[in-house]
């Protein structure tokens, strides 16, 4: 995802003098074709995260389309008070790139992991909330980001994530795509949890089961429309996300089916448990230890649809 970040924002930034990319001390030589095809316009502001984000802020109100872009946990939990005051509170149009989201950096251990940003920036009054599952969707949500009028928080993976779509789709924030048709059962998925979800959607067909797979790219706003057409024609949905279970996409459906009143749908939730993963490994050691695997979730979606 990062390196289709970089080839897409240098093609984009020389359509638009305007765009300037802001970087907490990462991504260098990853951003060189940047440094050379829109000299001036790649700043490196060091370890100092917050400071990168009001430096965004303040080239946002001079008319330029500033990115800020850093590890997710640095991006977010570090400059909390920064998104909230600077960008979202003023409006402004600054694009929020976090780097290694989820579980993608689990090997350097917990203060890199980060399954708690989706939870603290849905939050915040004016911030959009993009989440592409794959490099295809890293583009299209990345030109969005630069056309919308206001703060975009863009959650990337790491690199090595698999191409899920073939060409491109219709991509508008606010609206889900559409994987893979299905009658019984609905996966909404986002961000690199979306090739999961087709991975035990593969394995449920395997037993008979029809099941339908969503990309969710936009978590905030969410697309209700539909959420709405599920009602009266899946008995079951379910969440899936490299995210707390507490405050990511699985709470957002789960407030919306709340306030709705009238749905009928069972909702089940798949993310990361509510406590830090201390031990490490790969992404795929994390995933297990939350129980964040294609075999463990179909087997739970199996038992609610032969209830």
């Amino acid at each position: 995802m990062r390196n289709t970040f970089a080839q897409e924002l240098t093609r984009l930034a020389m359509e638009d003098e305007r765009i300037v990319l802001l970087s907490g001390d990462i991504g260098n030589k990853l951003f060189d074709g940047l440094k050379a095809a829109a000299p001036g316009r790649f700043h490196n502001c060091g370890v100092a995260e917050a400071n990168m984000t009001g430096v965004a802020a303040g080239l946002a109100t001079m008319g330029f389309r500033p990115l800020t872009y850093t590890i997710t946990a640095f991006a977010t939990v570090r400059c909390l008070e920064q998104i909230r005051v600077d960008l979202c509170y003023h409006n402004l149009p600054v694009v929020v790139v976090g780097t290694g989201s989820g579980l993608s950096y689990t090997e350097l251990g917990p203060t890199h992991h980060s399954c708690e940003d989706i939870g603290l920036l849905r939050t915040l009054p004016n911030l959009t909330i993009l989440c592409p599952c794959d490099p295809t969707e890293v583009k299209l949500a990345l030109r969005a980001a630069l056309q919308h009028e206001g703060p975009v928080y863009l959650r990337l993976g790491k690199k090595g994530e698999p191409i899920l779509h073939v060409g491109e789709p219709d991509f508008r924030i606010g609206k889900a795509i559409t994987m893979r048709p299905g009658t019984e059962a609905c996966l909404l998925a986002t961000g690199n949890a979306v090739a999961l979800a087709l991975e035990v959607a593969e394995r449920l067909a395997a037993e008979g089961r029809s099941i339908r797979v969503e990309s969710v790219p936009t978590v905030k706003p969410l697309d209700g429309d539909l959420l709405r057409s599920l009602v009266g024609s899946m008995p079951v949905v379910a969440t899936v996300e490299e995210h707390s279970l507490i405050g990511g996409l699985g709470s957002a459906v789960a407030e919306w089916v709340v306030d709705q009143g009238d749905v009928d749908y069972r909702l089940l939730r798949f993310g990361t448990e509510d406590r830090y993963l201390e031990t490490v490994g790969t992404q795929a050691y994390a995933r297990a230890q939350y129980g964040l695997t294609a075999e463990r979730i179909a087997a739970r979606l199996g038992e609610a649809l032969a209830r």
